[in-house]
Parts: structure tokens; sequence; C-alpha cells
């Protein structure tokens, strides 16, 4: 069974950067696409960003580019998002996710696993 555990949320002031981490238990977990999605309260959950599973293609949802990067350490089984320049919109509850294929993909439907999620917070 996979188990996925996040960290590294916290409360920030906008402009501030936060890492999170992400990891990963069980079988073959080093051989499958992960993303994190987030969710703010009241919406839907939305794709940031994902990573194949060599890491070498990552991809990410519009309003992240330039700000956060994902990656992913196989040895650890473990992603990470960097996230710099936050502010208040990105504000949200973070999971993190993975699907049994080597390409990450937008849609939330498509991850069968999902972690417990870890908050972030980001003040004016």
């Amino acid at each position: 069974q996979v188990r996925l555990v996040e960290s590294g949320g916290g409360l920030v002031q906008a402009g501030s950067s936060l890492r999170l981490s992400c990891a990963a238990s069980g079988p073959d977990s080093s051989r499958y696409a992960m993303a994190w999605f987030r969710q703010a309260p009241g919406k839907e959950r939305v794709f940031v960003a994902g990573i194949n599973r060599s890491g070498s293609v990552p991809v990410y949802a519009d309003f992240v580019k330039d700000r956060f990067t994902i990656s992913r350490d196989n040895d650890k089984n473990t992603i990470y998002l960097q996230m710099n320049g936050l502010n208040p919109n990105d504000t949200a509850e973070y999971y993190c996710a993975m699907r049994p294929f080597a390409l990450a993909t937008l849609e939330a439907k498509f991850y069968d696993f999902w972690g417990q999620g870890t908050q972030v917070t980001v003040s004016s």
C-alpha cells in the first residue's frame, strides 16, 4: 500500500519561500509520476506541478511558473516543491499525489494515491 506524507507547510509573509516535501512509501513508489495539487477553502483542488518518474520532465500550472520548482529524489522516495515569491493567493492546503504511470497529468482524477495535505498560509 502506497503512503504519502507531506511536510513543510506553514505561515509566512508575502514574498517568502517555503519548501514542501512528500515522502512516499510502498512498492514501486519511485517508478510512478507524482504531483502537487492545492485546494483553497471553498474552491476546487487544482494542479500545481507534476513530475515524471525519472524527474526529467516537470510540468507546471501557469500560475506558478517561474516561482515554483518541483523535483524528486528517487533514492529517498521523496518529491519537493520549492515555492518562491509566495503571495496570499497561494494560501491553500497542498496535497501530494501519485499515479501508477510514468508521466504526470494535470487532472486529479488520474491520481490513485493522495497524502493528507500540508497547510500553506501567506499573509499580506
